[in-house]
């Protein structure tokens, strides 16, 4: 037992939270080996597995761990009260800052843009042109103002990124989520923000911000499922405007390949730009048209299918691949 757990936790400490949250880091490498850990997180449903979940369902519950020995103590003094948090909530990681990395796909676009999301959770990558952002040598102030004070996002870009010179125009915005979280009840925002790794404390005032923004703007979200539901929510687009569907780590939930392959099919047979930006293993045939191949530790930026960029997983950084 505990094998594929393991597995999964290693992976997790050397490619996603390295260099990016140490106390992540060691929780995920002390899952690896402590048989109580590994046979706690064995017995959850797979899907349930994720170190993200279980970080984040112990963070909800009792604070931030001090280290892995306090992290394994929790568990062990409360598995019962840790295993109904975990089952009865899902990632849905919604993070704003990745718009810094959509942006310039976005820009290449004939506008206007009629936006449509896949897995929006609470909206709010739905709502790019109400942010600011900050690409070191460009600084791009939003384009729609609100009440809330806009959070600027920074993003370190490489010489080959086409910075746009303005906010994309957007005219029509539609999320298609299974499970919408709603930023209007406290407790679901407390999540969202539970949600954000320890030692980024920059990025969850960032998060905070968004949504103080998206509950003034209320991005409209349909509750229905990506494999079915899809075509007729992008048939209610306007017509005189460019139709964008994108997802940014969405596609790694689906249930199995079959569904990856089921979901790429329907949106390549839409009129619409289809842009991706997913883990490189989540779709691996537009990973495999890459010049080389892309880190492990990033997400690939694609365009219906053609790989454009390397991104930091929380849109910190983007990298253009040259022509």
């Amino acid at each position: 037992m505990g094998d594929d757990v393991r597995k999964r936790y290693r992976y997790f400490a050397k490619f996603e939270a390295k260099g990016v949250s140490p106390l992540y880091e060691e929780l995920a490498l002390a899952v690896c080996s402590n048989d109580q850990l590994l046979e706690f997180i064995s017995r959850l449903p797979a899907a349930k597995q994720q170190p993200n979940l279980v970080f984040a369902a112990v963070r909800h519950l009792y604070g931030t761990p001090r280290n892995a020995s306090h992290f394994a103590a929790l568990i062990a003094k409360n598995p019962d009260s840790i295993r109904r948090e975990i089952l009865a909530r899902s990632t849905q990681t919604n993070e704003p800052g990745r718009c810094a990395t959509l942006l310039p796909a976005f820009a290449q676009l004939p506008q206007p843009l009629a936006l449509l999301e896949v897995g929006a959770s609470a909206g709010l990558c739905l709502l790019p042109d109400y942010y600011g952002y900050d690409y070191g040598k460009a600084r791009l102030a939003p384009a729609v103002r609100s009440r809330s004070e806009a959070p600027f996002f920074p993003c370190v870009a490489n010489a080959e990124t086409p910075i746009p010179t303005a906010i994309p125009q957007i005219v029509w915005r539609q999320g298609l989520e299974l499970n919408p979280v709603d930023i209007s009840d406290p407790e679901q925002a407390s999540w969202l923000e539970t949600l954000v790794w320890p030692g980024q404390e920059a990025r969850a005032a960032r998060l905070r911000a968004a949504i103080a923004v998206a509950r003034e703007a209320q991005p409209p979200i349909r509750r229905g499922n990506l494999l079915s539901d899809l075509p007729s929510i992008a048939a209610s687009a306007p017509s005189d405007a460019t139709l964008v569907i994108f997802h940014s780590a969405v596609l790694a939930y689906l249930p199995s390949r079959d569904d990856v392959a089921a979901f790429v099919a329907t949106v390549r047979q839409l009129s619409a730009i289809w842009i991706s930006n997913e883990g490189p293993t989540i779709l691996p045939d537009v990973a495999a048209s890459a010049k080389k191949p892309p880190p492990l530790n990033r997400f690939l930026l694609a365009i219906n299918g053609v790989p454009v960029a390397s991104t930091g997983p929380h849109g910190q950084s983007i990298d253009w691949f040259s022509a």
